[in-house]
């Protein structure tokens, strides 16, 4: 049992006074789940502002379905499970816009081995972010959410051909950006 907050409230404790309706457990609620639940948004939104976006909608449907919680299994993944498949949705909305196209046979030889040590986690999140939606939404769900392709074809609509294609294109482009960011460090290490 987790507890919270000045009162050190329990999880259970929350949930129902949120599903009672009780203000200041919504605002605790809130308090204790936002942060976590921001840097999922984070990882499927174009910039912050979208993320913001995501995060309200996503505990709108938390506040809306608090009362399905059955105690089975973690709570904290009842709730990325949510915000995951906000993030799916707002993804499906604009896919019109959003074509995924496969890439075969492409050239990967950038990075050998992971040369992440260098950038911090936000430094990250920003490379991830700009990816096109696609890859991007691709890339966390498998190598972030643990997915497999043929899960992640059933979510998005795709094959599971696209959903490789896509997973690959994402991390090409992101040992690109590495490259790129240590180069920068490199030549300002120079002056």
């Amino acid at each position: 049992m987790r507890l919270w907050g000045k009162d050190k409230v329990s999880e259970q404790q929350l949930i129902s006074g949120c599903v009672t309706g009780d203000r200041s457990m919504q605002e605790e609620f809130y308090k204790v789940f936002a942060p976590r639940m921001f840097t999922i948004c984070l990882r499927y939104a174009n910039d912050y502002y979208q993320a913001e976006d995501m995060l309200q909608e996503g505990f709108i449907r938390a506040y809306a379905n608090l009362h399905k919680f059955r105690n089975e299994g973690s709570f904290e993944g009842w709730m990325k499970r949510i915000f995951v498949n906000t993030a799916i949705e707002g993804y499906r909305k604009n896919q019109a816009t959003n074509n995924m196209l496969e890439v075969e046979d492409m050239k990967n030889d950038l990075v050998q081995q992971d040369d992440f040590h260098h950038l911090s986690a936000s430094d990250l999140i920003k490379m991830v972010q700009r990816l096109s939606p696609g890859y991007r939404t691709v890339f966390n769900l498998y190598a972030i959410e643990g997915y497999s392709h043929q899960e992640i074809a059933d979510m998005l609509s795709i094959n599971v051909g696209t959903s490789k294609s896509q997973l690959a294109r994402a991390r090409y482009l992101l040992q690109k950006m590495v490259l790129n960011s240590q180069r920068v460090q490199k030549y300002a290490a120079v002056f």
